[in-house]
C-alpha cells in the first residue's frame, strides 16, 4: 500500500506544481522561523529551511498518528515533502518583500544581470530524510525605474523571494535562464521525482 504524501507548504505555487506529477497529497503549514542565521551561507540556509519544515510537519502528524493510522488501516509512514527557494544576487539572500520600497530595491539590484535561485527539496518518513539542492541562473535584463514602479503595483512581487515572480509577468525581464524552470518557481519537479521514488512514490504509478 502506498504511502500518503503530505506536502509542508501553504504555498498556491508549490500546490499546482506537485499536481503536475499527477499525485494524491494534502497540505500541512510547517510555520517555522525563516530568520537567516549570522554567516549563513545561502545553500546551508535553503536546506536548512525545506529540512526544518519537514520535521516541523512530520512532527505535527506523529501527534495525530493514531488517527491517521485508524483512517487509513495501514502502518505505512506517511512521507512529507518540503522546499525552500531562495534568491542570490551579490552574496545577498534576497527574501519577500515586506513593503514596496524593499520590493523596488531588489529588483533594482536585479536589474540588468544575473543572479542565482537556490532550491532545497527534503523528502522524510519515520526511516530516513533525504534532500537535493537545485541551483539555477536567471539573467535579467536591464528594468527602467517605471517598469519597477508599475510591476510593483500588479500586486505580484508580494510574497515572492526575489521579489518577483518568473511564471507571471516578470517572466518579460528574464532573458534566459540555465537550470530549472520549476526549481525557480519553488519546487524542481525533476529532483522532486527522483527524491519520491527513492521512498516508493511514482508519478506515473
Amino acid at each position: 500500500m502506498s504511502a500518503q504524501l503530505y506536502l509542508a507548504s501553504t504555498s498556491p505555487r508549490r500546490r499546482e506544481l506537485l499536481r503536475q506529477l499527477n499525485l494524491s497529497f494534502d497540505t500541512l503549514d510547517p510555520n517555522i522561523d525563516e530568520s537567516i542565521q549570522s554567516n549563513e551561507r545561502a545553500e546551508d540556509y535553503v536546506l536548512r529551511m525545506a529540512r526544518e519544515k519537514a520535521r516541523v510537519a512530520f512532527d505535527r502528524l506523529d501527534v495525530s498518528h493514531t488517527s491517521y493510522s485508524s483512517n487509513t488501516n495501514s502502518d505505512v509512514s506517511p512521507i512529507v515533502l518540503a522546499a525552500d527557494t531562495a534568491v542570490i544576487c551579490d552574496q545577498d539572500i534576497l527574501g519577500k518583500p515586506a513593503h514596496q520600497q524593499q520590493g523596488q530595491a531588489m529588483l533594482n539590484q536585479l536589474s540588468g544581470r544575473s543572479h542565482w535561485v537556490y532550491s532545497a527539496v527534503t523528502c522524510m518518513s519515520t526511516e530516513r530524510l533525504e534532500s537535493v539542492l537545485v541551483k539555477s541562473r536567471v539573467y535579467f535584463r536591464t528594468l527602467t525605474r517605471q517598469e519597477i514602479v508599475d510591476y510593483w503595483q500588479t500586486g505580484e512581487p508580494e510574497g515572492k523571494s526575489g521579489g518577483y515572480a518568473i511564471q507571471g509577468v516578470a517572466a518579460i525581464f528574464i532573458e534566459r535562464l540555465e537550470g530549472s524552470f520549476s526549481a525557480v518557481m519553488g519546487l524542481p519537479l525533476f529532483e522532486v521525482n527522483v527524491l519520491l521514488e527513492q521512498f516508493n512514490i511514482r508519478a506515473l504509478g
